[in-house]
């Protein structure tokens, strides 16, 4: 049974008859341009086959009341009344309501049944999968217009203001925009976005390691500190603002720190918009080296890499079919993302996965979650489908 018709058919047994809308969003891997986002920088993300649905049908009385599947629970919230009690999954979706609520939409409320197969807590935003999800079931049911680099900042809100997370733009603008085929140029200071399509003869493959770490309270705001302090330094707004021959002319005032993460993101930056030229002219091979240089990167410069992610992707870098690897996400557990050949990616996946298991088992290394990898295609962002 695919994911829409189990949330069709939960909510028909929950709610007494047919849904009225049917909404979906999906997951993102990044390719790459990572720790960009919130710098006014670039990413180059690709939307995946692996969504949040959501059946629902519109109601009179302000309420919103939503099963989620893959936590057996139910809430409900009255958007009258907004009060964040660190409550869980239905905080995004409150925190959606609250950040529509802000900027002036007339909500109408709505019950529905909310499931979803982007792996939680790999990097692969299944919470902005969420949120644009929850954003597109609140256009459809109360008929305002669905303007995706909106929703993409109100999602990005719903994070910053009511989930605790100072994540950037990229999550939410590629779960709002994408398109099926194609990744997607996001400067993230403009939000102006341009398709690039996927090099010919070549598939992504996302490499979850199993391993997982809540960004909440994590080093991820300490990294975003640094980046702040070292265009401050410079006089700039952020760092997207400087080159690297700049940075190199006065990185020694520095300290360790904020030097070498100032140094991975403008770097990176580079990175992604020369990776932008090499998928134009269909030449994996060089896409593929400018993600290997982005993995070390963040291995050295970034620190957000670990063991789990340099062991999967070394595994992934051994195999010939392998362009190119390198981590994906907010870093220190995860995914990995890969480019290889087409004809040979599901025999690339079953030998990273072997070799990836002798390399975990000999370092000790106990997932939360079972391995796996996913060969993928980009799907269409955020829609209404029945």
């Amino acid at each position: 049974m695919t994911l829409q018709q189990t949330v069709t058919t939960q909510f028909h047994q929950r709610f007494g008859s047919a849904p009225s809308l049917i909404v979906r969003a999906p997951g993102r891997v990044n390719l790459i341009g990572e720790h960009t986002d919130y710098n006014d920088g670039f990413v180059l993300p690709m939307t995946l086959d692996r969504a949040t649905w959501i059946a629902l049908r519109p109601r009179e009385d302000g309420v919103v009341h939503i099963a989620a599947l893959d936590y057996d629970q139910e809430g409900q919230f009255d958007l009258n009344h907004f009060e964040n009690q660190n409550a869980g999954w239905i905080e995004y979706i409150k925190g959606v309501a609250w950040a529509l609520k802000e900027a002036g939409f007339g909500l109408k409320g709505w019950e529905g049944v909310v499931a979803g197969d982007v792996p939680i807590g790999a990097g692969l935003s299944s919470s902005a999968a969420l949120e644009m999800a929850v954003a597109r079931a609140f256009s459809a049911a109360s008929s305002f217009t669905f303007d995706p680099p909106l929703m993409a900042k109100l999602g990005q809100k719903t994070e910053n203001k009511w989930v605790g997370v100072n994540s950037g733009i990229m999550d939410q603008m590629i779960s709002a925009a994408g398109k099926a085929d194609h990744a997607l140029l996001i400067d993230c200071r403009s939000l102006e976005t341009e398709l690039v399509q996927i090099p010919a003869g070549s598939l992504i493959v996302v490499m979850d390691t199993g391993t997982r770490r809540q960004l909440v309270g994590s080093e991820y705001n300490d990294r975003r500190a640094n980046c702040e302090e070292a265009a401050r330094h410079f006089g700039v707004p952020a760092l997207r603002d400087l080159t690297l021959e700049q940075f190199a002319a006065r990185e020694a005032e520095l300290s360790d720190l904020p030097r070498r993460r100032a140094r991975h993101v403008i770097a990176e930056n580079e990175r992604v918009l020369r990776a932008v030229d090499a998928m134009k002219q269909g030449d994996a091979v060089t896409m593929g080296h400018l993600m290997v240089e982005s993995h070390i990167s963040m291995r050295d410069d970034f620190e957000i890499s670990s063991p789990a992610l340099n062991a999967m992707v070394e595994a992934a870098q051994s195999e010939l079919a392998c362009f190119g690897a390198r981590m994906t996400g907010g870093g220190f557990a995860g995914c990995a993302v890969a480019l290889v050949k087409a004809e040979e990616a599901e025999t690339f996946a079953s030998a990273v996965m072997s070799r990836y298991l002798e390399s975990i088992a000999r370092l000790g290394i106990n997932p939360q979650q079972s391995p796996a990898l996913y060969v993928c295609r980009a799907t269409n962002g955020a829609e209404v489908v029945a």
